[in-house]
């Protein structure tokens, strides 16, 4: 039973996403996603003036006269939404945690998908698969995402980026958008991630909090590592601390998109403390540019 609470959460979501995907925007994602390229439709007999490089030999050797294939644009896309919900993204210190932003944002994706007759799939991942929804279209079913996501109670647990990579190669074959939300906060998923970038069109969302660029000064803190349960104490009152601390944030996110970058992967970075529209909407511009 859903308690009255995540209810309406859900419905708050579901307002503020619809109201996120008015014209202009669904405009843009239309602009920037413009499906998987050519879909075969029939053939039919070669008239002068067609591509030679599109003849049927074998429709054309059993007529006895030449026959093209046609082809039409497939508009259709396919959008997987693959979410790390790890521990570590239980974690926010304005307001909300980056696991709700993460909810949000793929909300916001899922309705814009849906809008441009796309179908949307989930994965939700950990250290293991926890949940995977084949892709459909339609605003219930886009719901039914977004309560998945709120929903998930996640245990204190690790991210394995690399594990949830493989999977979405062995359960989407066909070319797909897919959005691929977390913090980041993992090793060793560089390599599967340009594997399935050949495949697919993977865009990395990294989920940050303020807090994880910059200390304040409060004295003598507690930090436990929401995947190990490790306690530190640090003393956030020492400004040589805390200036290494923002500087090894700052190389850790600029070395993370450079990577990124290294293997064409687009990267959209989302804070718990901004309006995540404003960076959305510069990825389709970008996007839209380069295309």
């Amino acid at each position: 039973m859903i308690d009255a609470e995540l209810i309406k959460k859900i419905r708050q979501i579901q307002i503020h996403a619809s109201h996120m995907v008015n014209a202009d925007f669904a405009g843009q994602y239309e602009s920037v996603f413009k499906g998987r390229g050519m879909q075969f439709e029939e053939v039919r007999e070669y008239t002068p003036g067609d591509d030679v490089r599109t003849i049927d030999w074998n429709v054309t050797a059993r007529a006895g006269k030449p026959y093209v294939k046609r082809f039409v644009e497939e508009r259709e896309m396919t959008v997987i939404l693959a979410v790390d919900m790890s521990a570590s993204g239980d974690f926010g210190t304005v307001g909300r945690f980056k696991n709700e932003l993460a909810a949000e944002f793929c909300a916001v994706l899922a309705f814009a998908a849906v809008r441009n007759n796309d179908k949307v799939g989930l994965i939700i991942f950990t250290d293991e698969i926890e949940l995977f929804i084949p892709p459909k279209k339609g605003s219930g079913h886009v719901l039914r995402l977004i309560r998945e996501l709120l929903y998930f109670k996640m245990p204190r647990k690790k991210t394995d980026i690399a594990l949830a990579l493989d999977y979405l190669g062995r359960v989407t074959r066909k070319k797909a958008t897919v959005f691929l939300v977390s913090d980041f906060i993992a090793t060793d998923f560089l390599r599967p991630l340009s594997l399935v970038n050949r495949r697919h069109d993977v865009i990395a969302v990294a989920v940050g909090d303020p807090a994880e660029a910059a200390l304040p000064s409060v004295g003598l803190v507690e930090f436990t590592d929401a995947e190990t349960g490790e306690v530190v104490v640090v003393d956030t009152s020492s400004a040589a601390f805390r200036r290494r601390f923002a500087e090894q944030s700052a190389q850790y996110l600029d070395r993370l998109e450079s990577q990124f970058g290294s293997i064409n992967v687009d990267c959209i970075r989302v804070r718990t403390d901004a309006p995540y529209i404003h960076d959305l909407i510069r990825f389709f511009h970008r996007r839209h540019r380069r295309n």
